[in-house]
């Protein structure tokens, strides 16, 4: 078998064996309030991933290696395996990502000036057909420089996965034999143990997740103002209304009464005021 299959056969399913189980961890990160891509909670995450990236290397290997090799590894397949692999990746994903980037750049700003010279010596092309034929052009390029690295990443698992298949035990026996071997690998020993470990950390899992929620679950600021809030239903009186307004028209009446008896007042203190003046005699007035 070639190093590139291989390594897909290998890697693939151990990806999507071990992604539920670092899901649910993320989703108790999250119920705690921390971020499982960043700071703390990141770290946490990747701590948690490494027995269980272990676990699954081993499982999914060892099941390629017998159903598809027809080979046996030898005990600690998963834990080497994952070492030569966390190494490897660990300097190939950088590069992988380096030189993508620096492709697609590059594609971009050759398509770049092949669209500007085609709008200036040939036809005037429009924004949106313009979008759509760089978008294709340079995505085309990056696609294939992308799916070459991961080709060639593949290939190096692959080929580091290689000398645990030729120091492995061949499966002897017949086809039967061979599926009796497979089924005693699948179905555990002791079914009842396994069913109640399972469905006890489940349980478990369940009562962490809502311990936590409850605290960190994100609520309103006490500022906050409530767009949506109930309003009241107003019960409409109309004797009590009516009565109201009665007494709101009898303190206008007052009002009014008032304002009038104060003006006449003044106008009357106004007249006696003039009268007194004219009373005063000529010398009165001079000697005043």
């Amino acid at each position: 078998m070639s190093n590139t299959k291989l390594g897909l056969l290998v890697f693939w399913p151990t990806f999507w064996t071990g992604f539920p189980i670092k899901m649910v961890f993320a989703l108790l990160l999250l119920a705690a309030h921390m971020h499982p891509w960043e700071g703390t909670g990141l770290y946490l995450l990747l701590l948690v991933s490494i027995p269980v990236d272990i676990w699954a290397l081993g499982l999914c290997a060892r099941t390629v290696f017998i159903d598809r090799l027809k080979v046996d590894p030898q005990p600690g397949l998963g834990l080497n395996l994952w070492i030569r692999w966390a190494a490897f990746s660990a300097v190939a994903l950088p590069i992988i990502t380096i030189v993508v980037s620096m492709v697609t750049e590059t594609a971009k700003s050759v398509v770049a000036s092949i669209v500007e010279s085609i709008k200036e010596n040939i036809l005037t092309i429009p924004v949106a057909e313009q979008i759509s034929l760089e978008l294709v052009m340079w995505g085309s390029v990056a696609s294939v420089a992308l799916i070459l690295c991961l080709i060639g990443w593949l290939y190096g698992l692959g080929w580091f996965a290689q000398p645990f298949v030729k120091n492995a035990k061949p499966v002897i026996g017949t086809t039967a034999d061979q599926a009796n071997f497979w089924d005693s690998l699948r179905i555990p020993a002791d079914q009842p143990l396994l069913l109640t470990a399972f469905t006890g950390m489940g349980v478990v899992l369940v009562f962490i997740f809502w311990v936590l929620l409850p605290q960190t679950t994100p609520h309103p600021h006490e500022e906050y103002v409530y767009t949506f809030e109930k309003k009241e239903v107003v019960i409409v009186e109309p004797k009590k209304i009516l009565k109201e307004a009665e007494q709101v028209l009898a303190n206008a009446e007052l009002v009014v009464i008032k304002l009038q008896d104060e003006k006449s007042g003044d106008a009357e203190a106004s007249s006696e005021t003039s009268g007194k003046a004219s009373d005063l005699s000529p010398e009165a007035k001079q000697e005043k």
